[in-house]
């Protein structure tokens, strides 16, 4: 009785065959059965569409399909299919190392059983189990592996202390977080769920005692929250604010004092409370401001809101300056240097509101602090404006810049 073989080549030598070649048979069975079990080889599938047949070797080493590893190499130029025959039956490990963005399926010679393919830019790895189980539509099935380059969705896995590179990206591969390293960073943020009746909690942590949290716009985007109603509303961000101060709220100085509230009432619309300064001398009033406690206490500035009952075009001078006092401070101390913006010229049209530009950076003198009194003395400086008519003094917007979440 002659020998057989098996579908990957390992020789089934008969009783009584093979008188003095046993051994030499024996140990290529042994060579091929440890390709089989730990072997690896290349297999060029280079150029454009084809099909790759792996064909044994019965008796002999080296058949490609009879070992564990086999790694696809070449420069593909078309979709490639590579096949083993439909008696085969084990598992390979298999590696996509060709260039070119086609794909590389793995299959059975013929029938309509399932198969193995490497996507088109999968240059990754995978383990796969040709079952033999049918005689014409065998499957070869996929075995659960993580490829260090292939796309694949892991389920049910618990990954402990992952490192994620530069970038999560969503399940259509685009960028959903870019990720930057610190050199020896010491602070995080820890994102933590909730019981019933709690709020889940994104945390600032880490090393240092005080750690906040930074949330950077792009542009002129705005940060927006949304509450459980729909309400959308952008979040108050610590920066430059204002403070509108009316001629109501205002005070003619006693000496070189601006004339006291005037209330004037036109044909149409608001009538208009106002502070006059003459045209021919400089007159002044005051007011006083108790910033909040978020103020940097750090420089200010201003704008003018006023008009004239006349239908002269000349410009018009204001300038502010301001003192701040402490508790328990002396309140006869002098104010700072005075600051006025570009004189702003009237329209022409007799009760037409002008608005200056905003002015420089005012100084407060008396070394500003939380919880002071500010006070503020405005002026016409009728040497650097020309207009012929009183300026009637609406009122005054303060700009200043908070530094801190809150006035707690």
């Amino acid at each position: 009785m002659a020998s057989t073989y098996t579908p990957l080549g390992i020789e089934l030598q008969a009783t009584g065959e093979n008188a003095g070649t046993w051994g030499t048979k024996t140990n290529t069975n042994l060579q091929i059965f440890e390709q089989i079990v730990g072997g690896f080889t290349q297999q060029s599938i280079a150029g454009g569409a084809q099909t790759t047949a792996l064909s044994v070797s019965d008796g002999s080493t080296g058949a490609v399909l009879s070992h564990r590893m086999i790694e696809f190499t070449g420069t593909i130029t078309g979709n490639q299919i590579v096949t083993i025959p439909l008696d085969v039956q084990t598992f390979y490990y298999l590696r996509n190392s060709t260039s070119g963005s086609y794909t590389v399926q793995f299959k059975y010679t013929s029938g309509s059983g399932d198969s193995f393919t490497f996507a088109a830019a999968d240059k990754g790895d995978a383990v796969v189990f040709a079952t033999a189980n049918d005689g014409t539509n065998p499957d070869i099935l996929t075995l659960p592996n993580v490829s260090l380059t292939g796309t694949q969705t892991l389920t049910n896995k618990t990954l402990t202390s992952p490192i994620i590179g530069t970038k999560i990206s969503d399940t259509n591969s685009n960028e959903l977080f870019n990720l930057t390293a610190t050199s020896s960073a010491v602070n995080e943020l820890t994102f933590a769920n909730a019981a019933t009746g709690n709020n889940p909690s994104f945390t600032a942590s880490g090393g240092d005692s005080n750690v906040g949290i930074d949330l950077k716009t792009k542009g002129t985007g705005v940060i927006r929250a949304e509450d459980g109603d729909g309400n959308v509303a952008a979040v108050k961000i610590a920066g430059k604010e204002t403070i509108w101060v009316p001629a109501v709220a205002m005070y003619p100085n006693t000496t070189n004092g601006c004339a006291n509230i005037a209330q004037t009432e036109l044909s149409n619309g608001p009538e208009l409370k106002t502070l006059d300064f003459d045209k021919d001398s400089d007159e002044f009033a005051q007011f006083a401001v108790a910033f909040p406690k978020s103020w940097n206490e750090g420089t200010i500035s201003f704008q003018a809101f006023f008009t004239a009952n006349s239908t002269d075009t000349g410009t018009t001078s204001w300038a502010l300056q301001g003192v701040a006092l402490a508790d328990n401070g002396d309140l006869n101390t002098a104010f700072g240097t005075a600051v006025a913006p570009t004189a702003k010229a009237m329209s022409g049209t007799a009760n037409d509101l002008a608005v200056t530009a905003e002015s420089g950076a005012v100084t407060i003198a008396g070394s500003p602090s939380t919880d002071e009194y500010v006070f503020f003395q405005i002026s016409r400086d009728v040497s650097a404006d020309d207009l012929n008519a009183d300026a009637k003094l609406l009122g005054v917007k303060l700009f200043f810049t908070t530094d801190a979440a809150n006035d707690v």
